[in-house]
């Protein structure tokens, strides 16, 4: 499985599972850590779990093994590290405490399908109402 393959399982998992603010910050070339890390939200500690499982159980199907989980019976912060691509699973307010976005700002941002489709929704809202 290539590692743009892995990171697409990872988003359309996190997405499944209802995750928010689904981002992939692009690392090649910025570091040897990982080529990706895909960074999302969830809104409780059971909805963290439920994120983390659902991404490791799609990846799981593709044949691909966690090289190491941490923080599951805490899920505040839920780390996924399959080697190219690290999955951060965070409560919003941890999210916001460490900003790894902001650390990593020069990494280009690749969001989810569904920020996307968002994104595409509010803008022909706004090209509608700017023709009343």
């Amino acid at each position: 499985m290539t590692t743009e393959q892995k990171r697409q399982l990872v988003l359309e998992a996190a997405e499944d599972a209802k995750a928010e603010r689904i981002n992939a910050l692009d690392l090649r070339g910025k570091t040897l850590i990982a080529d990706y890390f895909v960074v999302c939200s969830g809104n409780s500690d059971v909805h963290i779990r439920s994120i983390a499982e659902k991404i490791q159980d799609a990846l799981r199907e593709a044949g691909e093994r966690a090289l190491r989980v941490e923080g599951f019976r805490e899920a505040t912060w839920v780390l996924l590290d399959y080697g190219d691509v690290v999955v951060h699973v965070m409560r919003e307010e941890t999210r916001q405490h460490y900003g790894l976005e902001a650390f990593w700002q020069n990494a280009p941002i690749i969001e989810s399908l569904r920020e996307q489709a968002s994104d595409e929704s509010r803008k022909r809202a706004g090209s509608e109402a700017g023709r009343d």
